[in-house]
């Protein structure tokens, strides 16, 4: 027996560092990758307003992430659970936090507009202003509060008016107001929210009443951004548009056919000189085809698919039904993500403004994943083999 139980803390540990490394190698590529991006001739290097540089600031945020990925690593995912007591839950209050913060950035004194779009807020820091997204705070609670309410209801989810619609209702809650600015992450949310919900249980029919709902929404974000169309027109028909709405997108295409096998070279690439908008952020896969070419490409493809396979084997292995939920949450957000960002950088989806996990410029993006795959390390740390009949592991409390 203590023979068992020494193999499955072996396993465990093994998982878990697996998956940190993996992590730890998508941050380092981001911040390498980062700085060469941001590099720019066109500006002179000011040390006083380092901040105001992406590479630096990504070789900031780095260690810190670094420090809150094993950091909180060490406490008990347990303590998101939603308990009968809902004002002690602190993923309840969070998630309202998150909500009123939305809000706090359509009102134009609070909110603070980049690339016409009202999504951060600034906050103060000295000489130094940080910018916060809180829908990126919103996303990840949406997911730690479905893991939590759908655990707790178990198979009473399968209530169509008791369970999904309040649900539902709640999601659209959250969505609504970041859908007036940022229309791709309000539908990230969402898609996140209905997969979290048919994992837990929800039927499928269930889901499709909500389709006349979906579609309504889709025809009045673009009602309300005509600069939506114009994007769906560009990726259907980018040869019309090549010179407005589809010039990023064949920018990219052009840096990462321009790498070939082995890339320019790192720090050699050209795009970044004014050739490609956005290219320390939502773009800066098409740096590093540029500039280490497939190889690099393929590596960061790699790091992911590896993340997903030690993610689902957390999965799998947690006998706790939250665990599992949120473990597959925070697995299915950043894998989704990831390819939906591969996907637009390569022209295979229209172009949107979704980062790069761990790889993108973006402090407040890289300490929230890294939080969420803190919980994930943790599940893992207390997780394992299913055919094992070990009582230490994921508990039902």
């Amino acid at each position: 027996m203590l023979a068992a139980e020494d193999v499955m803390s072996e396993t465990r540990s093994r998982l878990s560092d697996a998956i940190a490394m993996v992590i730890l190698f998508l941050m380092a590529t981001g911040a390498v990758m980062v700085f060469s991006a941001g590099a720019s001739l066109g500006h002179e290097f000011d040390l006083r307003h380092f901040y105001d540089y992406p590479g630096l600031r990504q070789i900031m945020f780095f260690p810190m992430a670094v420090v809150v990925l094993f950091a909180a690593s060490m406490a008990d995912y347990r303590f998101w659970r939603i308990r009968s007591h809902w004002y002690a839950c602190p993923t309840v209050w969070l998630l309202v936090v998150s909500f009123a913060l939305v809000i706090a950035v359509l009102v134009p004194s609070l909110g603070t507009e980049i690339n016409q779009a009202r999504r951060w807020l600034r906050i103060p820091l000295g000489v130094v202003n940080i910018s916060f997204q809180p829908s990126e705070l919103a996303k990840w609670m949406m997911v730690f509060f479905l893991a939590g309410v759908c655990a707790k209801a178990g198979p009473d989810m399968r209530s169509y008016w008791r369970r999904f619609l309040p649900l539902c209702i709640l999601m659209g809650l959250v969505c609504g107001p970041i859908i007036i600015e940022d229309f791709g992450t309000a539908a990230f949310i969402a898609l996140i929210g209905f997969a979290m919900l048919i994992i837990a249980g929800v039927k499928w029919w269930h889901i499709l009443t909500l389709l006349p709902v979906g579609i309504v929404a889709v025809i009045a974000a673009l009602i309300q951004a005509p600069h939506r169309v114009q994007r769906l027109a560009a990726f259907l028909h980018p040869e019309w548009f090549a010179e407005s709405v589809a010039y990023q997108a064949n920018q990219s295409l052009i840096a990462i056919g321009s790498g070939g096998l082995w890339g320019r070279g790192l720090g050699e690439g050209i795009s970044k000189y004014g050739h490609l908008p956005e290219d320390t952020t939502d773009f800066i896969f098409a740096v590093v085809g540029e500039e280490l070419g497939l190889v690099g490409t393929l590596g960061i493809i790699l790091l992911f698919i590896a993340f997903i396979v030690l993610g689902l084997a957390v999965v799998t292995r947690c006998r706790d039904h939250f665990g599992r939920l949120l473990a597959a949450g925070i697995v299915l957000t950043i894998a989704v993500q990831a390819a939906l960002n591969i996907g637009v950088v390569t022209v295979v989806l229209p172009t949107k403004g979704i980062p790069l996990p761990f790889v993108s410029a973006g402090g407040t993006s890289m300490l929230l994943s890294s939080s969420a795959v803190s919980v994930l390390l943790n599940i893992a740390a207390r997780s394992g083999p299913t055919d094992i009949g070990i009582s230490d592991g994921c508990y039902e409390t």
